[in-house]
């Protein structure tokens, strides 16, 4: 069973049904006792850092979920709910500190003529991870779904799975250990973004 954390994100729902589209057995979670036996975790996110902290804190979800990561069980975090992995934001001058599962922070876009940001739409990834499990089954250079302004820039670079162009080269997704998270959203990539949480479900049952 996967914890999917409802904190009251915008692509809650669509995570949801993409999940149960894959097989996965869901449990949608807004308090930290609804934890109790879940083999997975996942944090979706959409909106500001702040937001995020400040919601999961007040539901008392933000100790929960790091001390879910500790168990060893795997741990998917997307768009704001991997940025919320690092232990700060400059997302509209935030002040919260993040989960700090990674040091590093969360940075915006530099401004450039010819770049629009946020950045929304399809771009690829550069699998520089390839024994990465989220990964199994999925191409070099497939294109996933992106809308951000915001990306981390873990100071570790070792834990960098998938890089992408958008006028600067950025992690648009991690790996270490049980904790996997992307900045793309899965749920929004078609069968690339299927295949991806159907490798995530399997290493719940794992």
């Amino acid at each position: 069973m996967i914890a999917l954390l409802d904190y009251g994100s915008g692509n809650l729902r669509s995570v949801h049904k993409s999940l149960l589209k894959v097989g996965a057995e869901v449990r949608l979670v807004s308090k930290p006792e609804e934890i109790n036996g879940a083999d997975g975790m996942v944090l979706p996110g959409v909106g500001a850092f702040d937001d995020c902290i400040q919601a999961l804190r007040k539901q008392e979800l933000l100790d929960a979920a790091r001390e879910f990561i500790q168990t060893g069980k795997p741990f998917l975090g997307i768009c704001v709910g991997y940025q919320a992995l690092f232990e700060k934001s400059e997302d509209f001058n935030s002040c919260a500190a993040g989960l700090g599962i990674f040091q590093g922070k969360v940075v915006r876009f530099k401004e450039r003529p010819d770049l629009k940001i946020p950045q929304i739409g399809w771009n690829q990834i550069e699998i520089t991870q390839p024994e990465c499990p989220l990964y199994r089954g999925i191409p070099n250079g497939s294109y996933v779904y992106f809308v951000h302004s915001f990306y981390p820039e873990p100071a570790d670079p070792s834990i960098i799975a998938t890089r992408t162009n958008y006028g600067d080269v950025f992690a648009s997704s991690i790996w270490r250990g049980n904790v996997f998270a992307t900045q793309f959203h899965p749920e929004k990539s078609q069968r690339v973004g299927l295949q991806l949480l159907q490798n995530f479900s399997e290493l719940t049952r794992a």
